[in-house]
């Protein structure tokens, strides 16, 4: 059954999503991230979320009621699993360009897929995004441009 997960985990990261969605919109808040993994001999599906000012425990109370019922009707996971619900944290994981848009010369770590330039590992400034990639100013003063596609990670440096 692993394998059958595994071969389609990016088809039900996208269906967890789609379903999440509407429901975290509805509440003010912000889907950051989704993750579904095997940790310590049980299935986890993980959501974190976000909002202005933060999440609270309510917040992430009344996602996973929301979404614990909405899973349990559209039963998307064909066995069991432990639904997690939390915030980001304040190394936050940024995704998407509206991430890196929103912390716009906040310091942050990127990781490539692959090397730019020779290096795959950046730390700097976010100075905004343009249609070729994420802007970063490093400590030197340099400014590069990263391809989203080629981020493997990146996280807000506290």
């Amino acid at each position: 059954m692993a394998r059958f997960l595994f071969m389609d985990k990016e088809k039900l990261l996208e269906r967890i999503r789609e379903l999440a969605e509407p429901i975290l919109l509805n509440l003010g808040l912000e889907l950051v991230d989704v993750e579904f993994r095997f940790e310590s001999g049980s299935w986890v599906l993980r959501l974190y979320i976000d909002k202005e000012g933060g999440v609270t425990l309510d917040d992430c109370a009344r996602v996973s009621e929301e979404l614990g019922v909405i899973l349990d009707v559209e039963d998307p996971i064909p066995h069991s699993y432990n639904l997690e619900v939390s915030s980001p944290g304040l190394d936050r994981p940024l995704k998407r360009d509206k991430d890196f848009m929103r912390f716009r010369g906040r310091k942050v770590r990127v990781r490539c897929r692959e090397p730019l330039e020779g290096r795959r590992n950046f730390t700097g400034l976010i100075e905004g995004v343009r249609e070729e990639g994420v802007v970063i100013r490093d400590t030197s003063g340099q400014e590069w441009v990263i391809p989203l596609e080629r981020i493997e990670r990146a996280r807000l440096v506290i």
